[in-house]
Formats: structure tokens, sequence, C-alpha cells
């Protein structure tokens, strides 16, 4: 299935049925009176959100989704059924805008949320609403009220705990499948990934996180160059990234250090906010470094990247290293998830118990 992120669509919801005119006829009654009925109201445009999808691709072909208008009221007192409504299924994390002026609607952040997107239209009045002691035979009625209609634009931002990023072939693939259920592709060539990956990585029993991986980053991301400025995105909403190295590439003329600073370089140029979540670094590929070597090369690529955060070693091929870093990763997420949650009020007749008598 292709990965689609953004879609724009267009939605309108019913317009309300119109309001009826009409007198009672039965035999022995020559003045029945009034009695139309209310048209009936038009059908609503709601979004549901749905942790099954994972892509916006439903809407990339499919623009635009009308509900039903109301019926129109009837003789013999009938008001007007209702349109039908609509439901949208859409991704948990996808953000509704308006596509004209760019202004934030409605964000889908939890399973099964629903939200009114469009309402329909009111029913009409038909004329048994203007009956009165002055004015016993009414022939006054009001169109149905129409239904609201947008231009809306839908953002994919996938829900993860830990965001991977790095440059292509740096292990990503290889670790997120080393330490959670998701299975994507892996190959030995640059660019692999081509849409993000997510993963829940179990810690225990009730524990655990979800891991995204997102197509390799270059030098030059944030203007255009390669894949991972499209799924940058994806990343504003995690509450940790880890910056995975290659630190055994296979080019001998490649520099680790260099490729890292420029990867920092992007997510600054891209989004601020996204430069400064909590990051840690990720060295992989260590099967591949000689045991010999491993502790003097770690330690001159931390004093040339002069990064003061937490270093982790690892082979996601052979997930040495591994265990430790999903612990430590969980305790932050955990931390960070209890820091955000608002504080415990506590009743005051119970904030200081007295002591006992005895």
């Amino acid at each position: 299935m292709k990965f689609v992120d953004e879609a724009f669509i267009d939605i309108a919801a019913g317009d309300g049925g119109n309001g009826c005119v009409s007198f009672r006829h039965e035999k022995y009654k020559e003045f029945g009176g009034p009695n139309g009925g209310d048209g009936g109201r038009g059908g609503h445009v709601f979004a549901i959100a749905d942790s099954n999808l994972n892509t916006l691709v439903d809407f990339r072909f499919s623009r635009r989704h009308d509900a039903k208008r109301g019926q129109h009221g009837m003789g013999s007192d009938m008001f007007g059924a209702a349109g039908d409504d609509i439901t949208l299924k859409m991704p948990v994390g996808t953000i509704i805008s308006d596509a004209e002026t760019g202004e934030v609607l409605f964000e889908l952040l939890a399973d099964g949320e629903v939200i009114t997107i469009a309402k329909g239209g009111d029913g009409g009045f038909g004329n048994m609403r203007f009956k009165s002691a002055i004015n016993r035979a009414p022939r006054q009625k009001t169109p149905g009220w129409p239904g609201e209609k947008r231009s809306l634009k839908l953002e994919l931002k996938v829900l993860a705990d830990v965001g991977l990023l790095g440059m292509p072939n740096a292990g990503k693939s290889t670790l997120i499948s080393a330490i959670s259920n998701a299975r994507p592709r892996i190959a030995d060539y640059p660019f692999t990934t081509l849409h993000p990956n997510l993963g829940v990585v179990r810690v225990g029993p009730e524990q655990s996180f979800v891991v995204a991986d997102l197509p390799g980053l270059i030098e030059g991301a944030s203007e255009g160059a390669g894949l991972g400025h499209l799924f940058l995105r994806h990343l504003q909403r995690t509450r940790l990234l880890l910056h995975v190295i290659d630190l055994a590439p296979f080019d001998e003329a490649v520099d680790p250090v260099a490729e890292a600073k420029a990867i920092v370089g992007e997510l600054k140029k891209y989004d601020t906010a996204l430069y400064e979540k909590p990051r840690w670094l990720v060295l992989n590929k260590l099967d591949m470094v000689p045991d010999d070597e491993r502790a003097a090369r770690i330690k001159d690529f931390v004093k040339r990247m002069r990064f003061k955060g937490p270093v982790f070693e690892i082979s996601a091929l052979t997930r040495e290293g591994c265990e430790h870093l999903v612990q430590a990763v969980f305790q932050h997420v955990k931390a960070q998830h209890l820091a955000e949650q608002p504080p415990v009020e506590i009743d005051p007749r119970f904030a200081n118990p007295a002591p006992d008598a005895g």
C-alpha cells in the first residue's frame, strides 16, 4: 500500500429540507387548519480516528464527500426525515486544517475519537409553526438551511514515542526489526526505507513504547534533497530521538562525524523545536569493528562530535547492547509521560491527616 501523509478533500454537509404548506382536509371539517410539517435536518460529516489505518491514501483519489440533504416536510403533520450522515475514517494522528487559511481545526489523537467536521443544515418550518389566534390559516413556510461546506487539508503525523534518524544505510531498519514487531524492508543499499515504519517495543507486562523508523536523511534534506524531508514532520510528536550512526562505513573516505553533524544541521534548519528535542547517539555496527579498536574509535567519535548526551554502543545485527538501550529508552519515555500528566488534586480535608490519638 502506498504511504500517503497529506491529502486535500472537499466536504459538504446536507442541506435542511424545506417546510411544507398544507391544510387538513377531512370530511365534515371545513376549516381543518394548517398541518404542514417541518423539513428534516441535513446529514452531518463526521471524522473518526481508526488505529487500523496508517495512511491517507483513501483520500488521495476520493476527494469529494457529500452528506444527504434532509427530506422536505409533508402534510398531515409529517416532518421530513433527517439526511444520512457520513463518517470518514482517518488514521490516528491526523491534523485537519482549513485548506485556504491553513488554520488547524481538529486533531485526531486517540483511537475511536469522533469529531463533527461539518454540520448539516436545520430543516425549514412548515405552516403549522405559524398558526396563531390572529392567523388561523397561515401560508408561510421557510426553506431549509444550507449545510456547511469546507475545503480541508489532511496531514498525518504518526504518533510515536521514539524516532530513529540517521543517514541512509545506518542500520535504522535493522534496529527497529531487532527491538520491535516491525518488519521493514532491509537491504544493503541506501534508501531501502521509502516510508515511515512503526513498531511496538515490548519491555515487560503492560510496558511498551512505539518507535518510528524514517527514511534516511542526507545533507540538504530540509531543502528537499533525498526522501527524509518528506517525513520529518513525523518526528515532531516524538518524546525522544535516537540518532543512529554507522560506525563502520563501507567507504573508508566517509567520515561518520561529518555525516552526524550534517544530520543535526538539517534538523535545526527544518524545525528548531525538533532540534531541541532530547537526542541520544546510538553507535551501530560494532560487530564490524575489531574488538581492540572499539574503545578508541568510540572515544574519538564522541570527542570530535562534542556530544554531551547519552551514548549507546550496539550492533543491531547481533543485538549486542540493544536490551540496555531499550530499557533506558523506556525509562525516559515513562518519566516524560508522567511529567506530562496533570497534577492530581487532593481534597483539602484529607491533605494533612490528623495524627493518631494514641
